[in-house]
């Protein structure tokens, strides 16, 4: 017999809430939520902990809850609609456990890691994309310098379809990601729009990282100054950008091609 929440004034649900919707509550508890059952698939598969599992009968049909190693919970519909951001999500919320995203945690296990850098994203919805396109080419890290919001915002774990679980990630400054690639003899190719090479003509066999900064602003000049070869994507319309996610979608798999998608 499963314990069961009817109310949406239980203090638990509010706690949910808050953490669906509040930074800082998910960064003080080291807890966030995550809804849908790939997405909570892909968090246990990435070795996160899952610590509550909540479910709407009335909704989720599967007979595999106890396959979970954690405390399930049911609740009402009610109660589900309370707590859940997503229409399509089948009846199923975890909390789980957050992980520091830390440099120094960081295991690059190829002689020739390609890393994809991202500076100051603000958009969940362009991180999203970014941790997918990672996710489809299995690059070796993602790094995010400078961002603008935690990685358990609940539009990030949405838009990337659970990618956030499965990348290996890393949060830092500019200056800290930049000093991680030189100490791991990593060659930067910035994305940028000055003393550039067309993006195809750079050879990216050896350790690579892919840097992409921000629509808006492009990559900060710590960056340029630090870059081994600045690369361009040429542009044949009226405009002279991408959306950052495409971009650096492009510049991934080229690099991808040339390793023979090894």
């Amino acid at each position: 017999m499963h314990k069961e929440i009817t109310s949406i004034n239980n203090s638990f649900i509010k706690e949910i809430v808050q953490l669906q919707s509040k930074s800082r509550v998910r960064k003080n508890t080291g807890r966030f939520v995550i809804e849908g059952k790939r997405e909570i698939s892909l968090a246990i598969k990435g070795n996160y902990e899952v610590l509550q599992l909540l479910y709407c009968d009335e909704i989720y049909t599967d007979s595999n809850l106890d396959d979970f190693q954690t405390e399930i919970i049911k609740i009402s519909k009610e109660v589900y609609q309370k707590i859940a951001q997503r229409d399509s999500t089948e009846g199923i919320i975890a909390i789980a456990e957050s992980k520091t995203f830390s440099l120094t945690s960081l295991k690059l296990t190829s002689k020739s890691p390609l890393i994809l850098v991202a500076e100051a994203p603000e958009k969940p919805g362009n991180i999203g994309a970014l941790l997918r396109t990672a996710d489809a080419a299995h690059v070796d890290a993602v790094l995010i310098a400078n961002p603008k919001t935690d990685m358990y915002n609940p539009n990030i774990i949405r838009s990337s379809v659970g990618c956030v679980f499965t990348n290996q990630i890393a949060t830092g400054t500019t200056t800290e990601i930049i000093t991680f690639l030189k100490e791991n003899n990593i060659n930067i190719y910035c994305a940028a729009l000055t003393a550039s090479k067309s993006y195809e003509k750079v050879d990216y066999a050896d350790a690579s990282a892919i840097v992409v900064g921000t629509e808006a602003t492009g990559l900060s000049e710590e960056w340029l100054k630090d870059s081994t070869q600045n690369i361009i994507i040429p542009m044949q319309g009226q405009i002279d950008s991408l959306n950052v996610s495409v971009s650096a979608a492009i510049l991934i798999f080229e690099a991808k091609r040339q390793r023979k998608f090894a």
